[in-house]
């Protein structure tokens, strides 16, 4: 069976481009298996493993459009099937409250309070419209490291850029968003104090930037 780089590579090109269904279905058989036993080492569980992997693969597919600037897919299939299965991890997990030493790396905390999980519901809706104002490889930099948990030298392989241009990005990405939700956040900082601060949104977007 072909399953080098290159040749997973041209399936993925052609998915992206020309909307290859036969491809995806080819992608799907050569790394189903071997990314559904990867996954079991993590989560423990070959049916979590394989509704994680499936999940990963209809999510490719259904937004495959915004997945053009991936370049390397087997790295980009494995390393989300490790961050997916964290999370599964992390879900089913009592733990909740990840500490760290470095203040430039702060973690949200869960909470039950409704009022404080509705501020944080209405923030996030705020940061991913102004994601989306993002030019495309910035706004698909920051996603794949905010959204799905790969480091920047990670997204650089994947995208065959330098380790130098995925931070450049993401710092002009992590900047531009401070700027356009500032106002908001000082409008909720004024009408409720105790509610979200500034350095709740450096805490969402911070959290990224771990390298």
């Amino acid at each position: 069976m072909k399953t080098d780089k290159a040749y997973l590579n041209t399936l993925w090109q052609r998915i992206t481009k020309e909307n290859d269904q036969r491809s995806f279905e080819e992608l799907f058989h050569l790394c189903y298996q071997r990314l559904v036993r990867f996954a079991v080492e993590y989560v423990h569980s070959h049916e979590s493993a394989e509704e994680i992997v499936s999940d990963i693969f209809l999510k490719l597919w259904a937004g495959r459009d915004g997945y053009t600037d991936v370049l390397h897919i087997e790295k980009y299939l494995f390393t989300a099937v490790r961050n997916q299965s964290l999370n599964y991890l992390r879900k089913f997990s009592a733990y909740r409250v990840v500490a760290t030493e470095n203040p430039e790396q702060l973690h949200i905390a869960y909470t039950h309070d409704p009022y404080k999980a509705s501020e944080w519901k209405e923030l996030l809706a705020k940061l991913d419209e102004a994601v989306e104002m993002l030019p495309p490889r910035r706004r698909k930099i920051f996603r794949l490291i905010r959204e799905e948990g790969f480091k920047p030298k990670e997204v650089a392989e994947i995208m065959n850029l330098s380790h130098r241009t995925v931070e450049t990005q993401l710092f002009k990405a992590v900047k531009t968003l401070h700027v356009v939700l500032q106002p908001y956040l000082s409008s909720r900082q004024k009408s409720a104090p105790a509610a979200i601060d500034s350095a709740a949104l450096l805490s969402l977007v911070l959290v990224a930037c771990t390298v």
